[in-house]
């Protein structure tokens, strides 16, 4: 079966993605993510995987590892919780963050920045891992891998997936960013994309 020409598809992103130059956690994150797709979904649309690809990009901070959220526990409590603390409760239930400390516990996380109570409730029966005990679980990079991967294929987050924008006669660049969060950044992460999905190739 043929690979991802790896010497190519480096020597491409680092140029066009990463200024000239590749810190070894970059390589790694970005190894992990297309190690997982040629051992689990290899026959899909290549588009599927340059959008994953510019999707953890833009949603690591270009780092390729799982982060977490940026803010502090207050900021989280504030944006996220419940109230009397959150100040946005409509956004708070949405998340499914009902008790106190829910805001800051099921901050982003991941690859794509996982949040709030119900999709952590919602990853620890498809993983079969207790995230909501420990939510830093989903940082770790087989776990956030995997949520990347499989819930943009399955459409967990949003319920648009990637099979609604690419496929035969399908090619939305910018509309899949709904996939994980509105117009957000949309055409940043396309460009990103195109960019990605120039560096695949295959070599057997």
């Amino acid at each position: 079966m043929s690979k991802i020409n790896r010497k190519f598809f480096f020597a491409q992103v680092r140029s066009t993605l990463f200024g000239g130059s590749l810190a070894q956690s970059q390589v790694d994150g970005l190894a992990a993510i297309l190690g997982y797709w040629e051992a689990n979904h290899a026959k899909k649309d290549d588009r599927w995987l340059a959008y994953l690809l510019a999707t953890a990009f833009h949603e690591t901070d270009q780092k390729m590892q799982p982060i977490h959220e940026y803010g502090s526990a207050k900021y989280f409590e504030e944006r996220y919780g419940p109230l009397p603390v959150g100040k946005n409760p409509k956004l708070a239930k949405s998340l499914g963050n009902t008790q106190q400390g829910d805001g800051a516990r099921f901050h982003g996380r991941g690859f794509v920045q996982l949040t709030g109570r119900t999709n952590y409730t919602d990853w620890k029966k498809r993983l079969g891992v207790d995230i909501i005990s420990d939510p830093d679980l989903a940082a770790l990079s087989e776990i956030a891998t995997k949520i990347l991967i499989e819930g943009s294929i399955l459409g967990t987050f949003t319920g648009k997936k990637l099979s609604s924008y690419f496929g035969p006669g399908k090619e939305d660049w910018t509309g899949a960013r709904r996939i994980i969060n509105g117009t957000d950044k949309a055409n940043n992460i396309a460009g990103y994309a195109l960019k990605f999905y120039a560096a695949i190739s295959y070599t057997v």
